[in-house]
């Protein structure tokens, strides 16, 4: 047994008086004590000066992209030994940063489902190709379905072994000639997809940019909308109504926050793809970027459900360990330190399925645990600075 000793302290939930003594045995916590508390004398420990937490999720990561510019378009040209290299490396970054637990929600093959749990590394919860109809968003990762195909394609993905269906129910910035401001999937199909999936014991989350994908999605049964930005010819619209059916649903909002700034104006002007939706509603990416910022406190006013996620790959801006800035966006936006911590951590774990075994530094949950430099109830921007990180008992 060893133990991990800060005198600042958030357990996933809410900070600790008094700090943390945090005992590990082996892969688990099994003891969460005040950082006063004298260790039996056989105990080793290991002392910090900042903050002491659960570690991060990423709820939504590619992690066959590299975050170059073209990087999740490319993954079709790759061969297995290839697409293992870009996993691996992949989650190296995000642990990092003081991830250890991701959620992909897009690869080809089903490859990432090999590296759940790879010694060392993030837990990884996988959707493996998300579908979509042909010629649609990401189709060039392999999931297509037609309308007849939707009952084998989640049976498909169900005999995989994924742990949640993702589905895109618009267009999207990264593929051209998809409807990003509609919808995809007629609306009899989408709820058909749903509902097969659920039978299955699935979740099912929704790629939705646009206002008219996300009410579709809504009114599929989703339990999950990744983005959620609102996207209509007018600009951006979240009517009132749209977050109090999600709020009464109980539908989890992932926004994909996360966006370093720096390498957004290092790129200057974004991928073709990307600039025709800026042009076509008179934006362009910061002012994309500052909007959503401002959203947020109505999500928080309306008790919407969010996790921390960051379409980690998809290009420069969006590297794999962003998740802290996404945590940081929230705080900008007007959440409390808490609250915002709490979507990377204990509101993660709940929404992946992962309630009692990881996201809340507790007994008998796994010793995923994140050490900054720095008090976060003071200074949030220290959870940029992680000083070290275990994952499942092992020291990185």
């Amino acid at each position: 047994m060893h133990a991990w000793r800060a005198r600042v302290a958030f357990d996933g939930e809410r900070f600790l008086d008094g700090g943390a003594t945090v005992l590990v045995e082996g892969e688990e916590i099994v003891g969460v004590e005040p950082a006063a508390y004298d260790v039996p004398h056989d105990c080793a420990v290991t002392e910090f000066e900042g903050t002491l937490l659960p570690g991060l999720f990423d709820c939504h990561v590619h992690l066959v992209a590299d975050g170059t510019v073209g990087g999740l378009e490319r993954v079709g040209e790759y061969d297995d030994a290839t697409l293992d290299r870009v996993i691996v490396e992949s989650l190296s970054a995000q642990v990092a940063m003081g991830v250890t637990t991701v959620r992909d929600l897009g690869d080809t093959g089903y490859r990432t489902l090999a590296h759940r749990l790879d010694p060392g590394l993030p837990r990884v919860v996988a959707a493996g190709p998300p579908l979509t109809v042909p010629d649609g968003h990401c189709h060039f990762l392999g999931g297509v379905v037609t309308a007849d195909g939707i009952k084998d394609a989640i049976a498909e993905h169900a005999d995989r072994g994924v742990d949640v269906v993702k589905v895109m129910a618009s267009g999207g910035m990264l593929t051209p000639g998809t409807d990003v401001l509609g919808i995809q999937f007629d609306p009899a199909e989408l709820r058909q997809l749903v509902e097969i999936a659920h039978d299955l014991g699935l979740s099912v989350l929704a790629h939705a940019h646009s206002l008219a994908g996300i009410q579709h999605a809504i009114a599929a049964g989703v339990d999950g909308i990744e983005h959620f930005t609102g996207l209509t010819a007018e600009g951006v619209q979240l009517p009132d109504a749209v977050l109090s059916l999600v709020a009464a649903g109980g539908i989890v909002v992932d926004p994909t926050l996360g966006t370093d700034l720096a390498k957004l104006a290092e790129i200057g002007e974004p991928p073709p793809a990307i600039k025709a939706v800026m042009e076509r509603l008179g934006l362009d990416p910061m002012d994309m970027f500052e909007g959503r910022i401002a959203l947020l406190s109505r999500f928080r006013e309306y008790d919407v459900r969010l996790v921390t996620g960051t379409d980690a790959g998809i290009g420069p801006p969006k590297q794999h360990g962003n998740a802290w800035l996404a945590v940081m966006d929230l705080v900008r936006g007007g959440y409390p330190v808490d609250e915002a911590l709490a979507t990377a951590t204990s509101g993660a774990a709940d929404a992946c399925d992962l309630t009692g075994i990881t996201g809340r530094m507790a007994p008998d949950h796994l010793a995923d645990l994140l050490a900054v430099d720095g008090d976060l109830r003071t200074d949030p921007n220290a959870l940029g600075r992680p000083a070290t990180v275990m994952v499942r008992g092992l020291q990185g």
